[in-house]
Protein backbone atom coordinates (compact mmCIF):
# COMPACT_ATOMS: atom_id res chain seq x y z
CA UNK A 1 0.00 0.00 0.00
CA UNK A 2 1.43 3.36 -1.05
CA UNK A 3 0.81 6.11 1.54
CA UNK A 4 1.22 9.88 1.41
CA UNK A 5 1.48 11.62 4.78
CA UNK A 6 0.42 15.26 4.49
CA UNK A 7 1.88 17.24 7.38
CA UNK A 8 0.35 20.69 7.79
CA UNK A 9 0.49 21.27 11.54
CA UNK A 10 4.09 22.28 12.10
CA UNK A 11 6.00 21.48 15.29
CA UNK A 12 3.19 19.43 16.85
CA UNK A 13 4.36 18.09 20.26
CA UNK A 14 7.99 19.02 19.64
CA UNK A 15 8.43 20.57 23.08
CA UNK A 16 7.34 17.41 24.85
CA UNK A 17 8.85 14.84 22.50
CA UNK A 18 11.68 16.60 20.59
CA UNK A 19 10.22 15.05 17.43
CA UNK A 20 7.34 15.95 15.18
CA UNK A 21 4.99 13.06 15.93
CA UNK A 22 4.04 12.46 12.29
CA UNK A 23 7.66 12.59 11.12
CA UNK A 24 8.48 10.07 13.86
CA UNK A 25 5.55 7.86 12.80
CA UNK A 26 6.74 8.05 9.19
CA UNK A 27 10.20 6.86 10.27
CA UNK A 28 8.58 3.98 12.16
CA UNK A 29 6.33 2.77 9.35
CA UNK A 30 9.10 3.17 6.75
CA UNK A 31 11.32 1.07 9.00
CA UNK A 32 8.58 -1.57 9.11
CA UNK A 33 8.59 -1.73 5.31
CA UNK A 34 5.78 0.66 4.33
CA UNK A 35 5.94 2.56 1.06
CA UNK A 36 5.42 6.10 2.33
CA UNK A 37 6.11 9.66 1.16
CA UNK A 38 5.56 13.06 2.79
CA UNK A 39 3.92 16.28 1.59
CA UNK A 40 4.69 19.33 3.73
CA UNK A 41 2.30 22.26 3.66
CA UNK A 42 1.20 25.11 5.90
CA UNK A 43 3.54 25.82 8.83
CA UNK A 44 5.26 22.46 8.29
CA UNK A 45 6.56 23.61 4.89
CA UNK A 46 9.55 25.19 6.60
CA UNK A 47 10.74 21.77 7.86
CA UNK A 48 12.96 21.63 4.75
CA UNK A 49 14.63 25.01 5.37
CA UNK A 50 18.27 24.75 6.44
CA UNK A 51 19.76 26.48 9.47
CA UNK A 52 16.91 26.21 11.95
CA UNK A 53 17.94 26.37 15.58
CA UNK A 54 16.05 26.69 18.82
CA UNK A 55 17.75 28.15 21.86
CA UNK A 56 17.29 26.40 25.21
CA UNK A 57 13.93 27.14 26.82
CA UNK A 58 13.59 27.64 30.58
CA UNK A 59 10.48 27.22 32.75
CA UNK A 60 11.33 28.09 36.35
CA UNK A 61 14.31 25.94 37.32
CA UNK A 62 13.87 23.51 34.40
CA UNK A 63 15.76 24.11 31.16
CA UNK A 64 15.00 22.17 27.99
CA UNK A 65 18.35 22.00 26.18
CA UNK A 66 17.50 19.40 23.56
CA UNK A 67 15.58 21.27 20.92
CA UNK A 68 13.90 19.37 18.12
CA UNK A 69 15.83 18.94 14.89
CA UNK A 70 12.91 18.58 12.50
CA UNK A 71 15.08 19.45 9.49
CA UNK A 72 17.43 16.61 10.42
CA UNK A 73 14.53 14.21 10.92
CA UNK A 74 13.07 15.05 7.49
CA UNK A 75 16.54 14.80 5.92
CA UNK A 76 16.90 11.34 7.45
CA UNK A 77 13.57 10.31 5.91
CA UNK A 78 14.84 11.38 2.49
CA UNK A 79 18.00 9.32 3.02
CA UNK A 80 15.77 6.28 3.64
CA UNK A 81 14.08 6.76 0.26
CA UNK A 82 11.02 8.72 1.36
CA UNK A 83 10.03 11.35 -1.21
CA UNK A 84 9.68 14.76 0.44
CA UNK A 85 7.26 17.11 -1.34
CA UNK A 86 6.64 20.73 -0.34
CA UNK A 87 3.85 22.99 -1.58
CA UNK A 88 5.77 25.70 -3.42
CA UNK A 89 3.38 28.55 -2.58
CA UNK A 90 3.61 27.73 1.15
CA UNK A 91 7.33 28.53 1.10
CA UNK A 92 6.74 31.73 -0.86
CA UNK A 93 3.99 32.90 1.55
CA UNK A 94 6.44 32.51 4.43
CA UNK A 95 9.27 34.37 2.65
CA UNK A 96 11.26 31.16 2.27
CA UNK A 97 11.18 30.63 -1.50
CA UNK A 98 14.88 31.41 -1.90
CA UNK A 99 16.04 30.07 1.48
CA UNK A 100 18.55 27.20 1.41
CA UNK A 101 16.63 23.96 1.75
CA UNK A 102 16.94 20.21 1.73
CA UNK A 103 18.15 19.14 -1.72
CA UNK A 104 15.85 16.14 -1.76
CA UNK A 105 12.77 18.34 -1.26
CA UNK A 106 10.60 18.45 -4.37
CA UNK A 107 8.51 21.58 -4.88
CA UNK A 108 4.91 20.97 -5.94
CA UNK A 109 2.69 23.86 -7.10
CA UNK A 110 -0.70 23.97 -5.33
CA UNK A 111 -2.41 23.38 -8.66
CA UNK A 112 -0.67 19.99 -8.94
CA UNK A 113 -1.38 18.66 -5.44
CA UNK A 114 -4.53 16.79 -6.55
CA UNK A 115 -2.53 15.04 -9.26
CA UNK A 116 0.08 14.04 -6.67
CA UNK A 117 -2.61 12.66 -4.34
CA UNK A 118 -4.00 10.46 -7.11
CA UNK A 119 -0.74 8.47 -7.16
CA UNK A 120 -1.32 7.08 -3.66
CA UNK A 121 -3.65 4.39 -2.34
CA UNK A 122 -3.95 6.11 1.03
CA UNK A 123 -3.57 9.78 1.96
CA UNK A 124 -3.24 10.62 5.64
CA UNK A 125 -3.65 14.31 6.49
CA UNK A 126 -2.31 15.37 9.85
Amino acid sequence: MKVLNIISSGYRATLEEQDDTVVWLTHAIKGAGAEVDVLLRGPAANYVVEGQEAAPLTFGARTQRHAPDVYGQVSSLAEKGVNIFVVEEELRERGLASAPRLRAAQLVPKAQVASLLSKYERVWHW
